[in-house]
């Protein structure tokens, strides 16, 4: 009856359950292709329940490895990736909210969704900055990495190499494993 009602030349509206189905079946795909694009990367080798062990600081649980990988390409592809432990989360937040002033070098900002899930990664393992501490953006700046090297006569400045030296699979994120002259200690 309804089609007897309409004005001669009047365009009929789009059905809003089409509209629905469109939107609908967009959403899945799209969801789909970022799940499959952010599970691109190999997992980590030792899998332990619902946690992946790497030779870092601590276990990531499965809820963080995608913040972890992210972390890895973006930061690892230009120089050595700190375990988000040896900072705090201040300096961590600072430093993938300003790109533009990132030790002298201006970076590209990390896309929108993938910096939240780096964020997430690098706030659940980093640590509060105290009252009174000031802000480090230099690892040998950090009183938490001072406190993991007691009795390491830090040479100054620090770098890679200095890192290696002790550590011989920082490229690989292996903080854990140590140089022959360290194992014991």
């Amino acid at each position: 009856m309804a089609h007897l009602l309409r004005i001669p030349g009047q365009k009929r509206g789009r059905s809003p359950i089409i509209l629905f189905l469109v939107l609908l079946v967009w959403s899945v795909v799209l969801g789909w292709g970022m799940a499959l694009g952010l599970n691109a990367t190999e997992k980590p080798e030792i899998e332990r329940g619902m946690e992946v062990a790497i030779a870092t600081v601590d276990p990531v649980p499965e809820r963080y490895q995608q913040g972890l990988k992210l972390y890895l390409e973006n930061c690892a592809s230009c120089h050595v990736a700190l375990p988000p432990e040896v900072m705090p989360s201040e300096t961590w937040r600072r430093l993938l909210l300003e790109p533009k002033e990132h030790y002298g070098r201006q970076l590209e900002p990390i896309v929108r969704p993938f910096i939240l899930i780096v964020w997430d990664y690098l706030r659940a393992f980093s640590r509060p900055l105290e009252k009174e501490e000031k802000m480090p953006f230099r690892v040998s700046e950090s009183r938490y990495f001072k406190a993991l090297h007691p009795q390491v006569d830090l040479p100054r400045p620090l770098s890679v190499s200095s890192c290696v030296s002790c550590h011989p699979g920082v490229g690989d994120y292996d903080y854990r494993s140590l140089s022959p002259e360290w194992e014991g200690q």
